[in-house]
Formats: C-alpha cells, structure tokens, sequence
C-alpha cells in the first residue's frame, strides 16, 4: 500500500470532506514566484513569516518532503529542483526555525491503514465536525510501512501538526518512538491490539457491547444463538465474543463451540462465516455479528439459503454505521459512539498538545442496543 495524505479535501468511496479554516491553495508554478504578495509589499515582512513548507512545496511543484529535504541538506535531490526550492526559499525568507516563521499550523492528523470502508468513512465523518469545532483542518493519511512511512515523517517534520489520531491495527514501538522523537501528541483510537500503557486510547465497551447484544436475543426466546468474531488476535473483538459468552452463561444456556466463528471485519467474513453457520445440522436461530459488515454478509447468506430475516433468524451487528439504517430489514445493532470517540480523542490531543496531563488509562465510552426490524422470537 503506498502512502496517500489528503489536505483539506479527501473523498472516501465518494464522500467529500472538506476542511475548516484551511488556506486555499496555490497553483503550482513551473518556476519560482511569489506566494501570496508583491514583491516591496509594505505587509511583505508579515506574509513572510506566515509561509509554510506547504505553500513552498505547492508553488515550486514538489512534495513537502523534498523541501524538507532541501532544507536538511539532503543528497538525493536533483540540482534543478533544489535550486528552485532554494530560491523560493530565500525569496520570502522561510525560515522553519526562526520561531517566527513556522507557526504549528492548524491542522489534525488522521492516520488509517486504510480508509477505503464504512467504518472509516464514518471516522471521517466525525473527524471533520468535531476539527471545525476547533477550527482545525483534517489530514488523511493511509499508512504503510518502509519508504512510505520515511516519507510521511518527513512531512509531518516540514509542516508541522497539532497532533494525531492513530487508527490503526497496532502502534509498533518504532513508530511510536518516531513520533515521540518529533514531539508530537498522539491518541489511539479504537485500538486492536493488547493496550500500550504509554499510549493514551480512545475506544467503546466492547465487552458490554457483546453482552447486549447476546441478552437481547436471550429474551426473545433464542438460545442456538451464534457469533461471528474478528480476528483473534483483535482485543475489541475478543471482548465482544467474552461479552456474548457472559450473556449465555448468565441465562444459563450451555455454550456450543460449533457457534463459535471467526472471520476479518468484512462483508465476505460474515457471508463465509454465516453460510457454514447455517449448513449445521442444528443451525442457529440467530446470529450476532461482530460488526454491521459482517451482518451484511449474513443478511446475504440468509437470502441465499431461502431463510427470511427475522422470521426464520434474527441477525444482530455491531456498530450501528448508517448503512444499518438501509438495509432490509433494518438491522438491529449496537451502537459505537465513533463520532464521540474521535471528538474525545481530538480534545485529549490538544490538551496533551498545551502541557495537560494525559489519562492514566483509557477512555472507554459507553455502547448501547439500538433495536430495529432483524430480529424477533424464533418460531417455535
């Protein structure tokens, strides 16, 4: 996967999202020129110390990174391209450590390993409400690993950020000594992985999540009830399926390990997962997907297998994405407070940013059952 980082606008399987308080942009030029005012201004001296490595890069034609490089002294730049950068540069008087010159602009980094699904579409959402309120533009970066990642830090070190929100698989200690090494604030959010106590977390009751989910069908009158997990090695995951196994211990309802499935968090998990699921010869009356993609797959696998959706199974998902609200028949879901999620995030962030104490632990926000029309009591 290459890196891609998007600034002020980025589309996410069609979504525009579009910036706050974010500096139009300037026509790339093939040759040096002025970056927003003549030159003997009497305000020159001003808008100089208000140039970024950004307009710089824009206005010579090159990425932020190779003006960081230019900057740093680097090699592996052409000498056609580092003189045009250089007179730039010198032109309006750049300077990335005169204090004056390189103001932390405002900007918050969200960094995936991949934006290209509902879930993050949804972040994406909530991530350019909650920047406006802060009068903050968003910058959208998919991550990979090697020379992608040597590049993105080159430019968060050219162009400065408020801070970053990781959504990622897990932080590796690299990364994060990397970031620390900037001086960077940073939260992770919705984390996967066992929890870094040197990493603050933003993420949802998972556990409890799973219990309301599994309980809610219990008192519907079901008890061949199945599960559909993410990855095994995913903490959110793993505490959903504790928290429907609590719910069926609770009720006294022994636990079948044929029920028990485990699949990535993708339509085609839930649909692979669900069709063995009800080829059992005892299939279950219902089932609780670990989140609204894999109840996609399910609501499919069901169609195909000529069983009606809540009649002959109830399906429960996990998130509660606006798709949930469209499919048919509406699904029935726990809700995970993203938008609050990345809110809460942005602010701890931005207090980690002004000196604040960080949380000692987590913050977990609270999950809750919202009922719709794909789930009802099993025939008897």
């Amino acid at each position: 996967m290459r890196y891609q980082s998007c600034l002020g606008l980025a589309r996410v399987r069609n979504l525009a999202v579009c910036s706050a308080a974010s500096p139009g942009p300037i026509a790339a030029r093939s040759r040096p020129g002025p970056i927003g005012v003549s030159v003997g201004s009497p305000k020159e001296t001003d808008t100089r110390a208000r140039v970024t490595a950004a307009q710089i890069a824009e206005a010579s034609g090159v990425s932020i990174s190779t003006v960081s490089k230019v900057l740093n002294g680097r090699n592996d730049v052409s000498l056609a391209t580092r003189r045009k950068v250089k007179a730039l540069i010198d032109e309006h008087g750049y300077n990335p450590r005169s204090g004056r010159a390189e103001e932390t602009p405002a900007l918050i980094d969200f960094v995936f390993d991949h934006y290209d699904s509902e879930w993050a579409t949804e972040i994406v959402r909530g991530a350019t409400a909650a920047a406006q309120a802060e009068g903050l533009a968003v910058v959208l970066t998919s991550l990979a690993e090697g020379d992608e990642r040597t590049h993105w830090l080159d430019d968060l070190r050219a162009r400065g950020t408020r801070g970053l929100i990781l959504l990622l698989p897990r932080l590796d200690p690299r990364l994060r000594k990397e970031l620390h090494s900037l001086r960077l604030p940073f939260v992770a959010v919705d984390p996967r992985g066992e929890p870094d106590p040197e990493v603050v977390t933003v993420g949802a009751t998972n556990w409890a999540g799973g219990l309301a989910a599994t309980r809610h069908l219990i008192e519907l009158g079901h008890e061949r009830i199945a599960v559909i997990g993410g990855h095994r090695d995913m903490l959110c995951s793993r505490a959903r399926v504790d928290g429907h196994r609590a719910a069926l211990d609770t009720a006294g309802i022994p636990a079948d390990p044929q029920l028990v499935r485990w699949a990535d968090f993708q339509v085609e998990g839930g649909f692979r997962e669900a069709r063995v699921l009800l080829a059992l010869p005892q299939r279950p009356t219902a089932i609780f997907a670990g989140n609204d993609l894999q109840a996609l797959g399910v609501l499919e696998a069901a169609r195909l297998s000529g069983l009606r959706v809540p009649e002959d199974l109830s399906v429960v998902g996990f998130d509660d994405l606006s798709i949930s609200r469209w499919t048919s028949p509406p699904l029935t879901t726990i809700h995970q407070p993203l938008v609050q999620m990345v809110s809460t995030a942005i602010q701890l962030v931005l207090a980690i940013g002004r000196g604040e104490p960080a949380p000692h632990h987590g913050v977990e926000l609270a999950t809750s059952l919202v009922i719709r029309e794909s789930t009802a009591p099993p025939h008897s």
